[in-house]
């Protein structure tokens, strides 16, 4: 199995289609969290690493952007097809830096590779829009045009396809990158960046800067020569980037964090319902801003969801994801488990009953890795804290309630607006559900996870601030709207004026 990272260790950023060290020489370990075994060293860079990223990305920029879309999306195509080759190796790189089983991971490589797809399909598209002008002998349209060079910052915990989710979109528009991968997940932007140098990308088009958010992540959004940048991470992070952003004017898209509900109808079909719980709520450890965390049941059927749930639950295989036998991975860090830790302890002081889990995991088959046990609340209340805020772990609190309205209230009642499910097989509640829950995402009799590449990502309130990535929508982020006014009458003609 090719593995190139075990052998090369050291990271190196790419700037300007050279691999470069960092200036200051800094470098912190790359730790698997399933075992603790140290992967690779990644570097720490500073602000004069940023700097030399973006003269590159603003130089290659010039003329990216004169190539034809449809010649920069023959680079996507060559890319996605690499890719498809290379999916397990990837899927295997992935699993050990990230954590999340090896099918979790092969399905977010695929991710990467439908979106290389996809988003080559739009050098061929890009629409702008014709429409009549109101004077004669005039021609009116709009065009998409590239912003110039863009600053993607992005999480650790879908190192691969949340990059490509922004990357590809902007790299197809004719602008140019500058990448941080998460310091925890290096290694996949290491080989994507290898990936891109392979399908002859040329040189500064993407660029990728490792290094710490108080530091690469803070002199990228500060640095006037980049004008856009595209951020997956924590509220706290976010509104600071958009904080800083607005005193600039730059152009931001933000998507945060997510308190997502599975709602559970007494007309429901349970074994299809505990099935997306479980993979919602226990998938990539609930360490997803899409995984389910709530579970609204109707007050008829909440015991027999409760028994079943945990029956599923005590069936859950958990360790190290290259192992296909198991279905939970480890939590990133430390730092992870700690915070499941302290939320635990919140429930419990706020009165919500622990029916399973609530602990760190240890003893032999644990070892040096960080892992916890799925975790199940139930008799939850709407103002609780583990209800209203984003845990980031295996722990889901069940919440009863009497009708369908009062689901809906309990489902829009916290300060995200990410993803949302109901299981019902009433029709007409059905329509009701996807109109007035407040979330970008929907599901009906579904779970909270698996969006599509090819429709918009992203949520209301305290999840974004109005962008998507993924689908068209993100070609929005990544290009501004230029109106052209072609008069071809020969003579002055001023409009709303000489209108007859």
């Amino acid at each position: 199995m090719r593995n190139t990272l075990v052998k090369e260790h050291k990271l190196l950023n790419y700037i300007n289609g050279q691999w470069d060290e960092a200036s200051g020489g800094r470098y912190m370990p790359v730790n698997n969290p399933a075992n603790g075994e140290t992967l690779a060293d990644v570097p720490l860079s500073g602000e004069e690493d940023v700097e030399k990223a973006v003269q590159a990305a603003s130089e290659a920029q010039k003329e990216w952007a004169l190539v034809p879309a449809p010649q920069r999306a023959e680079i996507l195509y060559r890319v996605g097809n690499i890719m498809k080759e290379r999916k397990e190796d990837l899927s295997r790189i992935l699993t050990m830096e990230n954590g999340k089983v090896l099918e979790e991971a092969r399905g977010e490589v695929q991710e990467g590779i439908d979106m290389a797809f996809y988003m080559a399909g739009e050098g061929r598209r890009l629409f702008g829009q014709t429409t009549p002008s109101e004077l004669r002998d005039k021609f009116a349209m709009s065009v998409r045009a590239p912003v110039g060079v863009v600053g993607i910052i992005t999480p650790w915990n879908f190192p691969i396809a949340i990059a490509t989710w922004k990357s590809f979109p902007a790299i197809v528009a004719g602008n140019a990158v500058i990448w941080k991968p998460a310091t925890e997940t290096p290694m996949m932007a290491y080989e994507l960046a290898k990936i891109f140098e392979e399908a002859g990308l040329p040189k500064g088009v993407l660029n990728v800067v490792f290094g710490s958010g108080s530091e690469v992540g803070t002199a990228m959004v500060e640095h006037d020569g980049i004008r856009v940048i595209s951020f997956t991470g924590s509220n706290e992070v976010g509104r600071t980037i958009a904080s800083k952003c607005g005193e600039k004017l730059k152009k931001v898209s933000l998507e945060m964090g997510g308190k997502n509900a599975v709602i559970v109808m007494d007309d429901a079909d349970l074994d299809l319902a505990i099935q997306g719980i479980v993979w919602s709520a226990f998938g990539t450890s609930g360490q997803r801003c899409t995984a389910c965390s709530r579970v609204i049941v109707h007050e008829n059927i909440k015991e027999r969801v409760e028994e079943r749930l945990l029956a599923e639950m005590e069936k859950l295989t958990i360790g190290n994801g290259l192992d296909e036998s198991i279905k939970v991975g480890p939590i990133i860090n430390e730092a992870g488990l700690r915070k499941i830790e302290k939320y635990i302890q919140i429930g419990k002081e706020e009165g919500a009953k622990l029916h399973a889990g609530g602990y760190v995991l240890e003893g032999e088959n644990f070892e040096n890795g960080n892992y916890f046990a799925p975790t199940l609340f139930t008799d939850a209340k709407p103002d609780m804290r583990i209800v209203q805020e984003e845990i980031f772990g295996p722990v889901v609190s069940l919440i009863p309630v009497k009708s369908f309205e009062e689901a809906i209230e309990v489902n829009n009642s916290v300060t995200y607006g990410l993803s949302s499910s109901i299981f019902t097989s009433d029709v007409n509640r059905v329509f009701k559900a996807q109109r007035d829950l407040d979330t970008g995402i929907v599901y009906i009799n579904a779970g909270t996870i698996g969006a599509e590449i090819h429709l918009p990502f992203g949520g209301t309130k305290g999840t974004g601030n109005g962008h998507r990535d993924s689908g068209q929508a993100a070609l929005d982020v990544f290009t501004e709207w230029k109106s052209v006014y072609v008069d071809f009458s020969g003579k002055l003609q001023r409009a709303q004026i000489d209108v007859d």
